[in-house]
């Protein structure tokens, strides 16, 4: 079952998408984010075209746990998506999938002007590569 990852920022959408196996994450591509109803709905239609099973969505939270000002936009956004497919759409714990994304980029040599830039698309990498180890620790 191939798994899409969502990294859902104010301004773009990051996602990832695994093999049909459920164990490699690979970058797919950015959505300038409209609104959520048009965004939920690019992400439909590309659950459709790659015959998604599942839908996981980055939450992050604050210190004491609960999902920050970024994590409840991501579970509005959630809920709007729910609406527009009917595969089951989780939310996951995100918290450093930028920063684990950064580090990724820096232990692959890429150089610092190349580096600026957004992470988006990696970052949902990362929130699946995380999904994909728990899931397949036991979770």
């Amino acid at each position: 079952m191939r798994i899409l990852a969502v990294d859902h920022g104010e301004k773009r959408i990051g996602l990832a998408l695994s093999d049909p196996t459920g164990t490699i994450a690979s970058p797919l591509t950015v959505i300038k984010h409209v609104s959520r109803l048009l965004d939920a709905a690019q992400i439909a239609d590309v659950v459709s075209r790659y015959d998604v099973g599942l839908i996981v969505i980055g939450q992050s939270f604050d210190e004491e746990g609960h999902p920050n000002l970024a994590g409840r936009r991501a579970a509005k956004f959630a809920e709007t998506l729910r609406g527009q497919t009917n595969v089951p759409v989780e939310l996951f714990d995100e918290s450093f999938s930028t920063q684990d994304a950064r580090a990724a980029r820096i232990e692959m040599g890429v150089s610092r002007k190349k580096r600026a830039g957004h992470m988006d698309e990696l970052a949902a990498v990362m929130i699946l590569r995380s999904y994909l180890e728990t899931r397949n620790l036991g979770g």
